[in-house]
């Protein structure tokens, strides 16, 4: 199989809702990454947001018209509409309850957007720093499933905004700083997403998901031998790391390095359960036979 439609399968892996995100805006444009003070990559910018909603009026979701590509059933329908319905009636911490609720169900049924405009909705009813995290996170979640370039940018705005307020509140959020980091990579700004990572790293020079992020950037811009040391960094503190160590196998396929990629990988296909590792495996050990 090609080396693109294997990598397109495989770094399709990194989707939200999992320890290390990679939106398919990052997986889908060229960068590159440089070490000691050159370029390592680039991410995209935003929007603003509407008031909460008030009984009766135009819901986040459809007031933002971020319509979102996942079809719900009828029972799902009947089940948000209801949901939505509880919301624009209630007031108070009921309200910022039915919102929550409404967030998270949307996040279920891969309603990314929707999810977001509720989770902003709550952070502004109730600007916890939780909240505001929650909102960034959202945010980051329908950054990662954007397909146009016009709603990357708007979505990646909305995502540093949230994650931008709540590091403000609490400089150790890691994760949302290394999160907030891969948004910048296609922007005109991308050293600003290198150099969040690299103070991750400068805080915590193990941190996974920081070392991940910039193994994947070096990834992309063919520099598979500083991909590897990335996700060996990842595996000497944390050997379980299945996702690290098949992109490990990953770059040493690309290495040529074709031993050290079967062992790797075979010991991946036995401790991964996802299905798309599975089938990307299978398609690299081809690649090895051939």
């Amino acid at each position: 199989m090609k080396k693109s439609i294997i990598l397109s399968c495989v770094l399709a892996l990194a989707l939200v809702g999992t320890l290390y995100s990679l939106p398919k805006v990052v997986v889908n444009t060229k960068a590159k990454e440089v070490d000691n003070g050159k370029t390592e990559i680039a991410a995209a910018p935003g929007a603003s947001a509407p008031n909460a909603p008030k009984s009766g009026a135009a819901t986040p979701e459809t007031s933002t018209g971020m319509h979102d590509g996942a079809t719900l059933s009828p029972e799902q329908q009947k089940n948000v509409d209801q949901l939505r319905s509880g919301f624009n009636q209630a007031s108070g911490k009921d309200k910022i309850t039915a919102g929550l609720k409404l967030s998270d169900t949307f996040a279920k049924l891969q309603k990314f957007d929707s999810a977001a405009r509720y989770a902003e909705t709550v952070a502004e009813l109730s600007p916890s720093i939780e909240n505001i995290t929650r909102a960034g996170d959202r945010y980051y979640e329908a950054y990662g499933f954007a397909v146009d370039d016009a709603k990357a940018k708007s979505l990646g705005i909305k995502t540093r905004e949230f994650y931008g307020k709540a590091i403000e509140k609490n400089p150790g959020l890691l994760a949302a700083k290394a999160n907030m980091a891969m948004t910048y990579v296609n922007t005109e700004n991308p050293m600003s997403g290198i150099l969040m990572l690299r103070e991750v790293l400068d805080t915590d020079p193990t941190n996974e998901l920081a070392l991940f992020n910039l193994g994947i950037l070096s990834m992309r811009s063919n520099q598979y031998s500083k991909a590897a040391d990335r996700f060996r960094q990842i595996l000497t503190n944390n050997p379980e790391n299945t996702k690290a160590k098949f992109y490990l196998g990953l770059t040493l396929v690309e290495l040529g390095k074709k031993e050290e990629a079967r062992k790797v990988l075979a010991e991946v296909k036995k401790e991964e359960k996802d299905p798309v590792i599975q089938q990307a495996i299978v398609e690299l050990q081809e690649r090895l036979d051939n």
